[in-house]
């Protein structure tokens, strides 16, 4: 760790320098890597002072400044860079060479990990990966796991459904950009002279020149996919190198691996896989060496996405010219046997791309450092000399050969809609079944919640492809309506039409679904309204004020009902988008020609709903890439998309490597060494104080301490949404299981939350009967206000706080104090210098026996 102004450097008292001398014996010095031994006392010496107390804040989603969080406008960074670091007072910079100075009061220090998120301008181009980002989320929302681990197929089959979706998306996503540049701009309106007379920069795409031949104009069309996958590769292999291919501190010269995590219920110490953990973190999969080292995994499926996205480039270009071989009894046979060849190899890669997607998972019982080097650098590398063939062969000359009609569009559109419909389908019948193996009281959609989120994911990336398509096809069109008779080109597939029309009935529908949770919030209010003055003893009733902070209380249990709002999103959109699958094989015309001899209502509602949802989604990517050239100049917007980040992103990339990066790879590592090495210079005492998102960042840290740091660590959390969010969404790592195990290994651990609070919660563990322990976790639902009038210790009016300044309140000083006093006492001598933790470091700790190449152990 690179030592800052808070930190002791050598010379300076560091026990691997300075070596006082004790009259009357030896001076004993520690073994490498450890914590410093007791020395014997000196007859007359003035007793030491006792060890230090630090309170490490940890802020929450949009970020605070050091300043705020210290309360100091000059805050100093003690250590971290640029991008994530810790800061304290600059009067506490040297807190560590003046222990006297803070007897009874601990040292602040901040987390400021905002800027992962937030950054530079790049981070607006992450808009475009939220597709990819909600689908990585569904591998994380897996059901929680059996004692002894789950039947393998169960979980790797979860995981192998998830990655497909994801790799779907990503075809889905290229395909869109081949529908614009190939078939749209090189396909039909370069074979129609009207379309690119009126549009100048297009004029050298007209009959006549060299370009005419359409194989040449797709040839040259193709460089818009290449480039979009080069970008999303460019984009993943940047944050890969900063992010997944950081070394976790449990596997090189930083803290031990964690160990000695009690079981808990749903996991037992088993890998999902069924094997035994070796490293012994059954009690907690956030606590395993390789949960935060995704290297391997990330490497690999940026291989085969990237190779997917150049082969589908590929496949866009050759099918025209395939298909104009086989029907023109004028091609030479040379050329017929290139295009059967050509056809082999794209089938051959699209295999290879399976086998690498298919073949393994996440390892997450121990860091694995290797790379398939060959799939990393072959499989791309011959994907794009593939592209480069087939552009080659589409170019040879072909004399007579025009372009008519639209390319095949609809039928590739059709089959990936129907895939992933299916893929989602059987996503959720095995979730369903990890479920009812180990049913989570309190889980989403009843364990749905991962088949919600990649339906969810499925159906943004429709969106977005359809939007852009639907653009480029109005902007060529001119006036007429893509499709209609009278349009000078045949637009695009019918069934983005159909996708598009079903956006006015679906933004209907959940509009219902909000009108009705919302008349549920007011009848919650008004109920509630009538006892609120109770609560505040001596108060006045006073209507309004009571129907505020009903108001407040009522709003904060909109959150509860989020799953349900999800689950009628998705039933809506699967119904939906069947339906417009349906509608597009049945008749191959759009929405409104379709109903253009029906009942003149249905003609109506049909050309309506076509209309308006073509334009809905012209609006929706407006607003995408307005936000997105905000975002991208101003950091203030840019701090509002982080916000999204800052929930989304928290996991590692599982199931699709083009999502945007894991922050927590940097922000639980950082957090990790801090206290790991800070509680063993020092043999201090540590409250780690999270906030909202910090509060799960910090509970992430702690699983991932050694038990001898962990003995010395409180953790305070605050509007926290570890159960309320986090338990619902993802079981298997947050649900009642692991929570109640990260209890039994952290006894001092307390929870704040409040009623008008719409994120944080209680996170509903309590102690095990007969233990050694004060009480359970939570302590709430605080007042908020924290009083209902003016009294004299308020003259002024108590502000509802919500999620808001938590430190504030005066449970929060208590319990922190009342923390640190616990861990005091949890440790006899400990004021002496005996039973510090011990840190043992070595680069070339033994791992467990393992296959030359094990199959993933998270699915």
């Amino acid at each position: 760790m690179r030592t800052g102004p808070g930190q002791r450097r050598p010379g300076a008292g560091s026990w691997g320098t300075a070596r006082p001398r004790c009259p009357g014996g030896p001076v004993r010095h520690p073994p490498p890597g450890e914590a410093p031994l007791p020395q014997p006392a000196t007859p007359g010496a003035v007793p030491p002072a006792p060890p230090l107390a630090l309170e490490l804040f940890v802020h929450g989603v949009a970020g605070a400044a050091p300043g705020e969080l210290l309360r100091d406008p000059h805050p100093v960074r003690v250590t971290g860079d640029s991008t994530a670091a810790v800061f304290r007072r600059a009067e506490d910079a040297d807190a560590e060479a003046h222990p006297e100075r803070y007897t009874g009061r601990p040292v602040p220090e901040a987390y400021c990990w905002s800027r992962l998120t937030s950054g530079n301008g790049a981070r607006a181009l992450w808009l475009l990966l939220l597709p990819f980002m909600v689908a990585n989320l569904a591998h994380w929302a897996r059901p929680a796991t059996a004692p002894d681990g789950p039947p393998p197929r169960a979980v790797r089959a979860y995981g192998l459904l998830v990655r497909l979706l994801a790799l779907s998306l990503t075809v889905l996503l290229v395909a869109a950009a081949c529908e614009v540049a190939l078939d749209l701009l090189a396909w039909q309106c370069a074979g129609a002279r009207a379309c690119t007379d009126s549009r100048g920069r297009l004029a050298f795409l007209s009959s006549g020149r060299w370009w005419a031949q359409p194989g040449r104009r797709l040839a040259l069309g193709a460089l818009v996919p290449a480039g979009l996958t080069g970008l999303l590769w460019f984009l993943s292999a940047r944050t890969w190198s900063a992010y997944e291919s950081q070394p976790p501190p449990s596997d090189t010269s930083g803290p031990s691996a964690p160990a000695g995590h009690g079981s808990a219920a749903g996991h037992g110490g088993a890998a999902p896989d069924g094997r035994r953990d070796p490293a012994g973190h059954g009690g907690a999969p956030l606590g395993r060496p390789g949960f935060w080292y995704g290297r391997r995994i990330v490497a690999r499926l940026r291989a085969a996405h990237t190779a997917a996205g150049l082969l589908t480039a590929a496949v866009a270009v050759a099918a025209p010219a395939v298909r104009e071989d086989r029907g023109s009894a004028a091609t030479p046979a040379g050329l017929l046997a290139a295009g059967w060849a050509v056809q082999v190899l794209l089938a051959a890669g699209a295999v290879t791309v399976l086998w690498v997607v298919c073949r393994r998972g996440r390892t997450e019982a121990r860091p694995d450092h290797r790379l398939d080097r060959a799939a990393v650098t072959l499989l791309p590398a011959g994907a794009l000399a593939l592209l480069a063939a087939v552009c080659l062969y589409a170019g040879w000359s072909r004399p007579g050969w025009t372009s008519s009609g639209r390319l095949p569009g609809d039928f590739a559109f059709g089959v990936l809609m129907l895939g992933q419909g299916g893929c989602v389908l059987a996503l959720a019948l095995v979730a369903r079944r990890l479920h009812r193996r180990i049913p989570t009281p309190g889980a989403a959609l009843g364990g749905l919640g991962g088949p919600a989120a990649a339906l969810l994911g499925c159906a943004l990336g429709g969106v977005m492809s359809g939007g852009i398509a639907q653009r480029v096809a109005d902007w060529l069109d001119g006036a007429a309506a893509p499709g209609t008779p009278g349009s000078p080109l045949p637009g695009p597939p019918v069934l983005l039409s159909w996708q598009a029309s079903v956006l006015p009935p679906l933004l209907l529908a959940l509009a219902l679904v909000a009108a009705a949770a919302g008349i549920r919030a007011a009848v919650t209010r008004r109920g509630a309204a009538a006892t609120v003055a109770a609560e505040y003893p001596g108060a006045v009733p006073d209507p309004d004020r009571s129907r505020r902070i009903a108001g407040a209380r009522a709003a904060a249990e909109l959150t509860d009902t989020a799953p349900w709002f999800v689950g009628a999103v998705c039933l809506v959109t699967l119904l939906l988008g069947a339906g417009a699958l349906a509608g597009a094989w049945a008749g191959g015309r759009v929405p409104a020609e379709a109903a253009r001899d029906t009942h003149p209502l249905l003609a109506a509602a049909a050309r309506a709903a076509q209309d308006s949802g073509s334009w809905l989604i012209g609006f929706a990517m407006a607003a995408f890439v307005t936000l997105g050239r905000r975002a991208y100049r101003d950091p203030a917007s840019r701090r509002t998309i982080g916000i999204l980040w800052d929930v989304g992103t928290f996991w590692p990339r599982a199931a699709h490597p083009f999502a945007p990066p894991c922050y927590a790879e940097r922000a639980v590592p950082d957090l990790t060494w801090r206290m790991t090495g800070w509680t063993a210079r020092t043999g201090g005492r540590l409250v780690i104080s999270g906030h909202s998102q910090g509060s799960v960042l910090a509970a992430a840290a702690v699983w991932q301490l050694p038990p001898a740091a962990r003995r010395r660590v409180g953790l305070l959390t605050y509007g926290s949404p570890l159960a309320r969010l986090y338990g619902r969404w993802f079981p298997a790592y947050f649900g009642p299981g692991p929570l109640a195990a990260l209890h039994r290994d952290l006894d001092c651990w307390r929870n704040l939350w409040r009623a008008t609070d719409p994120i944080g919660g209680p996170v509903g563990v309590d102690r095990p009967t007969g233990a050694d322990a004060d009480g359970p976790v939570d302590r709430g639902p605080l007042p908020d206000p924290v009083a209902y009038g003016r009294d004299p210790l308020h003259p002024l009016p108590a502000p509802i706080l919500r999620h808001a300044d938590y430190q504030a309140d005066p449970a929060f000083t208590a319990e922190r104090d009342a923390l640190l006093a616990r861990l005091a006492a949890a440790r006899p001598g400990a004021e002496e210098g005996a039973g510090l933790p011990v840190q043992r470091i070595s680069k070339a700790r033994a791992e467990p026996a393992e296959p030359a190449d094990p199959p993933g152990t998270a699915g």
